[in-house]
């Protein structure tokens, strides 16, 4: 029987698997079935998304390469949480050690510095790069570009809500609420996620402004559904809300198992803090039907 070594990790509460792929990669096609059973609740190991990952060689740019997938096997270009953990698991399982690493993902590099470690849990500033409010870029089709779209009225089952939308490398689509635990979360996340505005579909924040530097967000993620939070999500949020200039920077985000901090200027890049717990590793036993890595 074929199986997989992964580890299991959260950054508060948003769980990915990391394993590494094999010396010639594999296709797109079954990492995503992989992702999917693996994923699985019930009939796999059970996570939001898994992180596949491969040393680089002759990159002088990057320690690590990464693939991001989804649970349900879309592939998603960018995570603020999941490059955490993959760094939080290099440094766990003693494959990379020094004060920095530095991923490379789908949409760019992301530098991420060790600043604590206590027990299981790591916690990490990352780079970022800058987020992108040009519509053709995101994409959105709300509104021809370059301006941002700000606080700008969208028709979704049956009404209308003001949405700001941004890019970390991944589309994110912000909306504001005078209490977002009275928001209708289940309703209107899968509605705007799937909105034929989003040509790749999009994140969905609900966001609640509770003074100048914080906000408490909820977060429907792509490919996901309900996540209880979001590294990517937190900065779209913190994103919209400065440009609606509703916060300043810093900006500490409330999700429901803990905070992350947004460091943002416009103009300049965006810098993520926040925790990665390593919980176990295990094997996983490959199906028939998947292909097994070279």
């Amino acid at each position: 029987m074929k199986c997989i070594e992964f580890g299991k990790l959260h950054g508060l509460g948003n769980d990915f698997l990391v394993t590494k792929t094999g010396e010639s990669g594999e296709p797109v096609k079954s990492l995503s079935q992989l992702a999917q059973d693996i994923c699985d609740q019930h009939l796999g190991v059970g996570a939001d998304g898994i992180m596949y990952y491969l040393p680089t060689v002759n990159d002088s740019q990057a320690d690590f390469s990464t693939l991001i997938f989804n649970a349900d096997g879309s592939q998603a270009e960018m995570s603020g949480n999941g490059v955490r953990i993959l760094a939080a698991y290099l440094y766990h399982s003693g494959e990379h050690t020094g004060q920095t690493v530095r991923i490379r993902t789908v949409c760019g590099i992301r530098n991420l510095r060790l600043i604590a470690h206590e027990g299981n849990i790591y916690t990490f500033e990352s780079s970022m790069g800058k987020p992108t409010t040009d519509p053709s870029m995101i994409p959105c089709l709300l509104a021809p570009g370059p301006a941002p779209i700000i606080d700008f009225p969208i028709t979704v089952g049956g009404g209308q809500v003001r949405v700001t939308v941004s890019s970390m490398g991944n589309p994110h689509c912000s909306t504001f609420w005078e209490d977002v635990s009275h928001a209708p979360f289940e309703a209107l996340g899968p509605q705007l996620e799937r909105h034929g505005s989003f040509p790749n579909r999009t994140n969905v924040e609900f966001v609640q402004v509770l003074d100048r530097h914080r906000l408490r967000v909820r977060f429907w993620e792509r490919g996901v559904g309900h996540t209880f939070a979001s590294g990517t999500g937190s900065c779209g949020a913190s994103v919209a809300a400065i440009l609606n200039n509703l916060v300043e920077s810093p900006v500490t985000v409330e999700t429901e198992l803990g905070s992350l901090l947004v460091r943002w200027n416009p103009g300049e890049e965006l810098h993520l803090t926040g925790p990665a717990e390593f919980i176990c590793r295990g094997q996983y036993a490959l199906k028939k039907a998947t292909p097994v890595r070279a």
